[in-house]
């Protein structure tokens, strides 16, 4: 392989499965890489997480070509499935949007943990319950 010059590195968020030229056109269009080719790509490694808000860091070279890599669900993404919510709550602080269970953080500090700053299990359950609350989630002890 020979070493490309890579141009950009752009980081996109994209529900599981469901990337098509219209949701990443407007970002991707610029780059001038193969939008079609992209989503085929992304759709076929996301098939399993349905549901969810995936990041993906995609590298573009000068010749156009690209390569991507795909993330973990976003934190909010998760916590709202284990909420069983469409969304957070519109009024924060006032109004709550759902409760978890201690478990449930935990669950979902554990898939997150690759990914945040910590290899720290209590200290990733902080960092997810932190986004919770910004949500509008309870944790029930």
């Amino acid at each position: 392989m020979t070493n490309k010059k890579v141009t950009r590195v752009v980081k996109i968020q994209v529900r599981a499965g469901e990337a098509n030229p219209a949701n990443v056109g407007k970002d991707l269009g610029p780059l001038g890489i193969n939008i079609m080719e992209f989503c085929k790509g992304f759709n076929a490694e996301t098939q399993d997480r349905r549901g969810h808000v995936i990041p993906a860091v995609i590298t573009v070279f000068e010749d156009r070509s690209f390569t991507f890599v795909v993330k973990m669900p976003t934190t909010a993404s998760l916590l709202k499935q284990a909420a069983g919510i469409e969304k957070g709550s519109a009024r924060v602080g006032s109004q709550q949007a759902a409760a978890i269970t201690r478990e449930q953080l935990r669950e979902v500090a554990r898939t997150k943990l690759p990914d945040l700053n910590t290899t720290d299990l209590d200290q990733a359950e902080k960092i997810i319950a932190g986004t919770a609350r910004s949500m509008g989630i309870t944790i029930k002890d």
